[in-house]
């Protein structure tokens, strides 16, 4: 008998006698006890700030090579890419859980906004993610229109029809999670928590996952869409539900929340070098049982072993930049005999799918870094929206004699900017509203306006520049309460010298601001078409409803008086364009002017 029959007949025999040792017929035989595992691996696979980009962004993220051969450009993002890019990380990792946090939705594209962000709820469906921690601008539209897009349904929150194309629009199949935020009376808006559960050998490891938006969101959406609700501390709403998870079962605690920061860290390099902004007092402040915080809302990359800044902490701190142009890729080793996280470490997976041209410049795709492959899936949504918008995002909608930039001049006001004001004030120049001053806030300033060969703009364009459909609103204000608005800008709320929001203003309105100087005595030379601004005359002055209700701390536009409406903001720059009678020269940044620069 050969050694190979040996053992086959070997092999057979120990599964009869296993088979029949199940079903009791042989006495005597126990079965060999299979051992428990040491340890459990869990993935997970994280995401923020998609923002409905559902097409490739046209964006390359600028890299080291994975070879050391130097720097490289690699184009990235786009919802089919990016559900192949998940997927594969999910066939890497036995057990995973797939989360976000926050932003998914709002401030996006035409093919997504046009339908009310619905065609990213689709598209993400499809992907397959567990908990989205809503971030401030799934607020944009109101907390209502918010529970719509999680419940699914076609009831009109909005001026824009839901349901365009998909009148069975099904809601996520997701959980959307948000801790922090409740009714004046305490009830939750949305679930806080939510748990996911591996077992393996017979060991069963559970991960706890808490999902929080910033605490500042009602400062950044219009107030309406969030009455009625209160936004607590980050920190103290974790602690406050860690013993309710250890209760549950939960071994490992996630936290997603829509707060950041940034790191002086090269993309993709595990380090804290740097690390600053909002999301650092909430990190000093967690429970060390958090292991990881995943977070967002700044729209940068980085990863950041927070234990080695501060021990006492020792969580994983990740961010994936913006638009889905990489995913991250978290590893967690659980001992099972303590059930505690002996081993984490993270990377950045960019998700580079198809190249593009953009201007003289093509960023072809780079075969030193991973290309994935189109999800058809995923594709067929997008594509079924995009060629339902595609008439309109393609319609002439004015023309320039160049590029108009949002990149921020010294004084942080931007070209585009500029011209969005300019755009309100001649919309808001009409019988009865006789406007004189615009502002403009920066958050609201999402794209660039790049013309053709023949100087052409198209309405898409446009759309991306300026994707929130608010109204106009024209409101009378005294010269001192203009003055007021404009030091709101370092000294209200979020609003601060070390982290300044500025407003861009309407062509003829000039003012001088330093730094250095106390709150209140900051801005100086205030002009209106060369005339000083005076404290007690009365002045015209045209924003949008975001900023009218009280939109990024500027609680002095709530003063007005003597209200009326100018139209839709989008309409004002399109009919800007076409009142211009030929192309439009990108305004110059010369308005305001910082004085306590060098």
């Amino acid at each position: 008998m050969s050694a190979a029959t040996r053992t086959r007949g070997a092999l057979l025999a120990c599964a009869t006698a296993a088979a029949l040792a199940a079903a009791g017929l042989l006495a005597g035989c126990a079965a060999t006890p299979v051992a428990s595992p040491t340890h459990i691996d869990i993935g997970l696979i994280a995401f923020n700030d998609l923002h409905g980009n559902l097409e490739p962004p046209r964006m390359a993220l600028h890299v080291a090579a994975p070879d050391g051969s130097g720097p490289a450009r690699v184009p990235a993002g786009g919802a089919a890419y990016m559900a192949s890019a998940i997927a594969h990380l999910k066939a890497l990792h036995q057990h995973h859980a797939v989360v976000a946090a926050g932003d998914m939705v709002g401030a996006s594209p035409l093919v997504s906004a046009l339908f009310l962000d619905e065609p990213t709820i689709e598209a993400v469906n499809r992907m397959g993610i567990d908990f989205n921690a809503v971030g401030n601008h799934e607020f944009d539209k109101g907390w209502r229109e918010l529970l719509r897009l999680k419940n699914g349904g076609c009831e009109k929150h909005t001026v824009r029809e839901p349901c365009q194309l998909n009148p069975g629009f099904p809601g996520t199949n997701f959980g959307l999670l948000a801790a922090n935020t409740s009714h004046e009376d305490g009830r939750p808006l949305l679930p806080p928590t939510g748990i996911k559960r591996f077992t393996e050998g017979g060991v069963t490891i559970s991960v706890g996952f808490i999902g929080l938006t910033l605490r500042g969101t009602p400062a950044m959406v219009a107030p309406a869409g969030v009455a009625g609700l209160r936004f607590a501390d980050e920190a103290d709403t974790v602690n406050a539900l860690i013993p309710g998870l250890r209760a549950q079962g939960a071994d490992v605690i996630v936290v997603m929340v829509h707060e950041g920061g940034e790191t002086e860290a090269a993309l993709g390099e595990t380090s804290c070098k740097g690390l600053s902004g909002d999301i650092v007092p909430i990190l000093e402040r967690l429970d060390p049982a958090v292991d990881v915080v995943v977070s967002g809302h700044t729209h940068r990359s980085y990863l950041c072993d927070y234990g080695t800044v501060n021990p006492a902490h020792p969580l994983l701190l990740t961010s994936a930049g913006l638009y889905g142009t990489h995913v991250t890729d978290i590893s967690l080793r659980v001992d099972t005999a303590t059930r505690r996280v002996v081993r984490k470490s993270a990377r950045q997976v960019i998700v580079q799918g198809e190249g593009f041209t953009s201007g003289p410049t093509t960023f072809a795709v780079d075969k030193r870094f991973p290309v994935f492959a189109r999800d058809e899936g995923v594709h067929a949504i997008v594509e079924r929206y995009r060629a339902a918008a595609e008439p309109q995002a393609q319609r002439p909608a004015g023309r320039l004699t160049g590029p108009v930039s949002r990149e921020p001049a010294p004084s942080l006001e931007t070209s585009m900017g500029n011209l969005i004001a300019d755009a309100q004030l001649l919309a808001a120049q009409g019988p009865g509203l006789n406007a004189q001053i615009s502002f403009m806030n920066p958050g609201g300033v999402r794209g660039v306006l790049v013309p053709g060969a023949d100087g052409q703009v198209r309405y898409g364009q446009m759309f991306t520049a300026q994707p929130f459909g608010n109204s106009l609103m024209v409101h009378s204000f005294t010269g001192a309460q203009v003055k007021a608005i404009l030091e709101q800008q370092f000294a209200s709320g979020t609003n601060t010298a070390q982290s300044p929001r500025v407003l861009s203003v309407s062509k003829g309105f000039t003012y001088r601001y330093d730094l250095r100087l106390p709150a209140g005595q900051r801005v100086s030379g205030v002009l209106l078409n060369g005339q000083p601004l005076r404290a007690d005359a009365v002045y015209r002055v045209v924003v949008s409803s975001f900023l009218a209700t009280g939109g990024d701390n500027f609680t002095v536009f709530t003063q007005g008086v003597d209200g009326l409406g100018a139209g839709q903001d989008l309409d004002a720059l399109e009919g800007y364009f076409a009142a211009a009678g030929g192309a439009v020269v990108p305004p110059a940044t010369d308005r305001i002017v910082r004085v306590d620069l060098p």
